[in-house]
């Protein structure tokens, strides 16, 4: 990754990989770039209001903005309708909790392609973010 910077109006070239990444493997940069993605959501977007009618386009509007990170190739984003029904409130609508998100996020680096996910375990009773596949 060559990134473009912009400095007092004269763009520089940095070689990212080699200047950032260079101690570690493509295997461990695919997980990096798609965990630090997958916190960022959680982190980002737990707590927003949702309910029935806007689940699906919050859905859309996290894997698009999660998307935009380096290395994400595609992100997938179901918020458990049945969960806001359960816990919807006199006011229409509910605070997204970890236990209505089911994510997976692809990242790929070089030839390297890791599936992380994020999905509530029942027997933990927690939001569970982990490496689900690696494809190299």
């Amino acid at each position: 990754m060559k990134g473009i910077i912009t400095l007092k109006n004269e763009e520089y070239y940095m070689d990212v990989e080699n200047k950032y990444f260079s101690n570690i493997t493509s295997r461990e940069r695919a997980i990096f770039e798609g965990g630090i993605s997958m916190g960022a959501l959680f982190h980002q977007f737990i707590g927003t209001p949702v309910n029935f009618k806007t689940a699906k386009n919050l859905e859309i509007a996290i894997s698009n903005s999660i998307k935009l990170q380096p290395a994400v190739v595609d992100v997938e984003v179901s918020i458990e309708l049945n969960k806001i029904m359960n816990e919807n409130t006199e006011y229409d609508y509910v605070s997204l909790s970890g236990d209505m998100l089911n994510v997976k996020i692809v990242s790929k680096i070089q030839d390297v392609e890791v599936h992380i996910r994020m999905r509530f375990v029942e027997e933990l009773s927690y939001p569970l973010m982990f490496v689900e596949k690696i494809i190299e």
